[in-house]
């Protein structure tokens, strides 16, 4: 059977289509070229290109030491945010108390309100606790966990929340129906069902502390400074292609946990 040619019509909306994607793509595209340059001014075109820049962002303590503050507080953030949010999605979703919808806006506010907004008023709840509780809070990764613990809870809620809605009632209940306790049903049946989301919001939730830089400002000490905070920072003085080779990096890690987060729940169903 002949094949029918594609009609001008549908080829002109793939190329338009194509040349979105290719627009929207291209800061990644260039960040991604920039880094191999050889040249410690950029220029266009290009002397010629490198590996350099690799060598010396690894080399420079600020980024190494930011790379695995951040990666510690992106790990242990997403691992606290998703059992809360599981345990706060439950409760709302299964059961009927009074003020049950003013907690669910509680813990989903983060989500509206700036990250600037959200780090100065952080800040200052700590510096009143401070004075309370005449313990340090600002500067310390503790403060710093719990901070991003907060950015990060209401996505384990909307995604855990959106499959607790599509989980099938009757599988539990057969669960009960055979002796099983309700925990054995919630650790043997409810948790399995729910894995796909909880897998997907524990690497949601590491990608968005990994990077965050808005709230983490103004809660690091001295010495001890995230990834985005190292590269700002490198930024006030130099502006050589290091930047673009640290950014690679982070676009590279970044990117194979979001095609992992897909790999369990489609990203067009949460964002």
């Amino acid at each position: 059977m002949r094949r029918r040619p594609i009609g001008w019509r549908r080829f002109g909306t793939r190329v338009f289509v194509g040349l979105i994607f290719l627009f929207m793509l291209s800061p990644i595209i260039f960040v991604l070229w920039l880094s191999f340059f050889s040249d410690a001014i950029p220029t266009f075109p290009p002397s010629g290109y490198t590996l350099h820049w690799y060598v010396q962002a690894w080399q420079n303590q600020a980024f190494l030491g930011g790379f695995i503050l951040s990666l510690k507080v992106a790990a242990v953030a997403a691992v606290l945010s998703v059992t809360l949010g599981i345990a706060a999605a439950l409760g709302i979703a299964r059961h009927t108390f009074r003020g049950a919808s003013l907690c669910n806006g509680v813990l989903m506010s983060p989500l509206i309100v700036p990250g600037i907004v959200a780090g100065i008023a952080i800040y200052l709840f700590y510096l009143r606790a401070e004075n309370l509780l005449n313990m340090d809070i600002v500067g310390t990764f503790g403060g710093l966990i719990a901070a991003h613990v907060c950015l990060t809870i209401p996505w384990t809620m909307r995604l855990v929340s959106a499959s607790i809605g599509g989980l099938d009632s009757t599988v539990e209940e057969a669960a009960r129906n055979l002796g099983a306790s309700g925990l054995q049903t919630f650790w043997r049946v409810t948790l399995p069902m729910l894995r796909p989301a909880i897998v997907a919001s524990g690497l949601f939730s590491f990608i968005i502390s990994f990077e965050n830089l808005e709230v983490t400002l103004p809660l690091v000490g001295p010495g001890h400074t995230t990834l985005p905070i190292a590269i700002m920072q490198y930024l006030e003085f130099n502006l050589d292609p290091t930047i673009a080779a640290v950014s690679a990096v982070q676009i590279v890690l970044l990117g194979i946990v979001m095609l992992v987060t897909d790999r369990f729940v489609k990203l067009s169903q949460v964002v």
